[in-house]
């Protein structure tokens, strides 16, 4: 289980990020764009992933990351019960989710080789 003061600090631990109201959200953004989303009430945050990315994170167990409903899921946006998902397991997540929306000098810093 992942607290959503854990979230937030990891969230934020990323260079040049901002944390602005998305709606009746939170949102996490580098140079203007979204990368995750948080709904407190829910528990629940939103990244952007690659169709493959989605895949790969969401065969661990479709209950804890799985697509976004609709439209926002075929193109990324992929929900993660903070409530089940374990630790580790977020924080690979949110790396790709960053590195997908970061310019190309940020995310290289946190690219995993």
């Amino acid at each position: 289980m992942v607290s959503i003061e854990s979230f937030k600090k990891l969230a934020l631990s990323f260079d040049e990020v901002q944390e602005l109201p998305h709606f009746e959200k939170t949102s996490f953004r580098v140079n203007k764009k979204i990368f995750a989303t948080l709904d407190i009430s829910k528990k629940r945050a939103c990244l952007k992933f690659t169709e493959i990315e989605q895949s790969v994170f969401g065969a661990f167990d479709k209950t804890i990351i799985y697509p976004a409903p609709g439209a926002w899921g075929k193109k990324g946006f992929t929900y993660v019960e903070l409530k089940k998902v374990r630790t580790d397991m977020l924080k690979d997540a949110i790396v790709v989710s960053y590195c997908n929306v970061a310019p190309k000098k940020l995310a290289e810093k946190y690219k995993q080789h």
